[in-house]
């Protein structure tokens, strides 16, 4: 080299001499001659800074994975076997369902149910259904049960039938229990009547007398009466001999418009009586537990009958 020269060196590797001006660079040789390449050439005629060579990068491999060694026959068989019997047992639960799509006389309630119309059209093209009945047996029409629920009405009248037996039973008892009356009976008063002569007034004035005698069920005396047995009383001591009962009675005098009645009539009611006092009075034995008095009468629904006046 000249001292007008100096020495560079490029990248590569490889050596660039610098000269006078005017003068073309030229290439040095290189360091190690096999390291030089086409393209450092080129490189180095260009004037070009040619980049090192980049390593390749290193790729990581897998390891390789073993073959796995194939299962025996003896484990083949084994999965094989499972396999057979869990297709036996799946078969084995579809038969059911099977049978009942395919049978129509057994899905029939089915069917029936559902509404289906092609199923119930199955069933009467097949006669699934179809019944033979002997000729000699007599068609009975279907009827209902002969019941009904109880009306609040039939209620309250039961009731009443109890209260009402109850009060009989209770006035029997209660009768079989008083103290005989020492006085005359209907009959001796009938064989000797102490009035004669048949006066209202002293038809009333006689009534009057029993005020304050108990009611008593069944009672024809002075130790106890009931509103008929208390009727037949006072007017047997005026010779007159009515009927036990109230219907009797009343079937014994001539009916009355209730205009015309008169103190001593008898005011005849459902299933009860009494004597007319005059002024829309009635005197009577009234029920259990009352005794013989005198009081309005209270209800429309009676009339008037006239007996031996």
């Amino acid at each position: 080299m000249t001292g007008r020269t100096k020495e560079r060196r490029g990248a590569g590797g490889y050596l660039l001499i610098q000269g006078t001006p005017g003068e073309t660079e030229r290439d040095a040789a290189p360091a190690d001659p096999t390291a030089l390449r086409r393209r450092d050439l080129r490189t180095a005629r260009t004037g070009l800074v040619v980049r090192p060579p980049v390593a390749p990068l290193a790729v990581a491999t897998a390891p390789a994975v073993a073959a796995a060694p194939r299962p025996g026959i003896k484990r083949t068989a084994v999965n094989m076997a499972v396999i057979t019997v869990a297709t036996g047992l799946i078969a084995t639960m579809a038969l059911p369902g099977t049978a009942l799509l395919s049978d129509p006389a057994a899905n029939a309630e089915n069917a029936i149910t559902a509404g289906n119309a092609e199923a119930l059209a199955q069933l009467k093209s097949t006669e699934s259904q179809s019944v033979a009945i002997d000729g000699q047996l007599a068609a009975t029409a279907a009827l209902r049960d002969d019941f009904s629920a109880t009306t609040m009405e039939e209620l309250v009248a039961a009731r009443a039938a109890e209260e009402r037996q109850a009060r009989i039973a209770e006035a029997a008892a209660a009768a079989a229990a008083a103290p005989r009356a020492s006085g005359p009976s209907v009959s001796d008063f009938l064989a000797n009547p102490p009035y004669p002569t048949v006066s209202p007034d002293q038809i009333i004035q006689v009534a009057m007398q029993y005020q304050g005698v108990p009611y008593l069920f069944g009672g024809t005396t002075p130790a106890g009466f009931d509103c008929s047995g208390f009727v037949q009383y006072v007017y047997a001591q005026f010779g007159i001999a009515l009927p036990r009962t109230v219907p009797q009675q009343d079937a014994a005098g001539t009916r009355i418009s209730k205009a015309d009645a008169l103190p001593g009539d008898l005011v005849i009611m459902p299933g009860h009586n009494g004597i007319y006092a005059g002024n829309g009075m009635i005197i009577d034995a009234p029920r259990a537990g009352k005794t013989v008095s005198l009081r309005p009468i209270w209800t429309d629904n009676y009339w008037i009958v006239r007996v031996g006046i």
